[in-house]
């Protein structure tokens, strides 16, 4: 089974590759075309939701965390 990867795009959405299902709160399934590559709205303004539209351009969304970076262990 491959990998599932999800980035953190500064200032724009997760982008998720690899084989994942997403579901709604009551089970159903959203239409992902098996492209195993899917980019998924955190900006909150996308008329695509949960998928993002590239509204996050435009409405000045703004977030650039960043992963700890590991500190080297004696």
């Amino acid at each position: 089974m491959s990998e599932v990867v999800i980035k953190a795009r500064e200032n724009g959405p997760f982008l998720v590759t690899g084989p994942v299902t997403v579901v709604d709160h009551l089970g159903n399934k959203f239409e992902t075309s098996g492209s195993g590559n899917i980019a998924l709205c955190r900006c909150g303004h996308s008329q695509k939701k949960p998928f993002c539209d590239g509204s996050h351009k435009s409405c000045g969304f703004q977030a650039g965390e960043l992963a700890p970076v590991p500190t080297p262990q004696p």
